[in-house]
């Protein structure tokens, strides 16, 4: 099946890494549902990505399960079919000491970065499994917080290691359907989340540094690739980072 054959939802589609991948997927000829909460962003990609018919804006609350159904409801109503889905939309409560998160901020990281996920890819594995040709792939951001920590971030990263969780149990369970999954864990991409790396950022041992940061563009190849496998192919896990920020031994 070529690229120009294909179906991918996009969660988090109208900022940052969801931007930068939807653009590449359908740059590529995909035909792409750009899920988020605010409908004039995903609007600006539609426009910015000159894809007309291929583009449908599809506003979604990914932690609430009616928004979810309807997403892929309307997407299979209007494509026919779903062959990527890129798990990606997400939320952050940066720099809140531990024993100050409130509940619900704790909540409402725990309601996106998870349960939105989970809804999202039960949602398309449903749809894989049961239409013709059967099977897709399903890509979830974990981010490099599903390894290692920052300072003050419980929340965020708690999420994160959990999806790798949910990661492995998608793969192991979506194999008798031909459903991959695959995670990839991303290191200071600028996008409007990451940027505060870049002005200078609390480290482990207390000192505020400033980050080495990369394109998301390169993140959107990463995506791009992994989605055109054959689906007896999968990259389970890649790690895609600046080559210079702290993550690996000391910092």
């Amino acid at each position: 099946m070529s690229s120009h054959d294909r179906v991918a939802i996009v969660t988090g589609a109208g900022t940052g890494i969801g931007k930068g991948v939807a653009l590449a997927l359908l740059k590529a000829g995909y035909c792409v549902a750009l899920a988020g909460r605010r409908a004039e962003l995903l609007e600006q990609t539609a426009a910015e990505s000159a894809a007309g018919p291929r583009a449908l804006a599809a506003p979604t609350d990914v932690a609430n399960p009616a928004s979810v159904h309807a997403l892929f409801a309307l997407t299979r109503d209007k494509f026919g079919r779903l062959d990527v889905l890129f798990n990606n939309a997400g939320t952050n409560a940066p720099g809140i000491l531990f024993e100050d998160l409130a509940y619900e901020k704790w909540q409402a990281v725990v309601d996106t970065n998870l349960t939105g996920m989970f809804l999202c890819a039960q949602a398309a594995y449903r749809q894989m499994k049961d239409q013709h040709p059967r099977g897709g792939r399903i890509i979830n951001n974990g981010s490099i917080s599903a390894h290692a920590p920052r300072p003050d971030s419980a929340p965020y990263t708690a999420t994160k290691h959990a999806v790798t969780g949910l990661t492995k149990c998608i793969s192991l369970d979506g194999r008798k359907y031909d459903i991959a999954c695959s995670q990839i864990d991303i290191g200071n991409a600028l996008t409007s989340l990451a940027a505060r790396m870049a002005k200078g950022v609390k480290q482990a041992n207390g000192e505020i540094a400033v980050e080495a940061m990369m394109d998301v563009q390169h993140v959107a190849n990463a995506v791009l690739h992994m989605a055109s496998l054959p689906l007896d192919v999968n990259v389970q896990f890649m790690t895609i980072m600046a080559t210079k920020m702290p993550f690996v031994g000391r910092g």
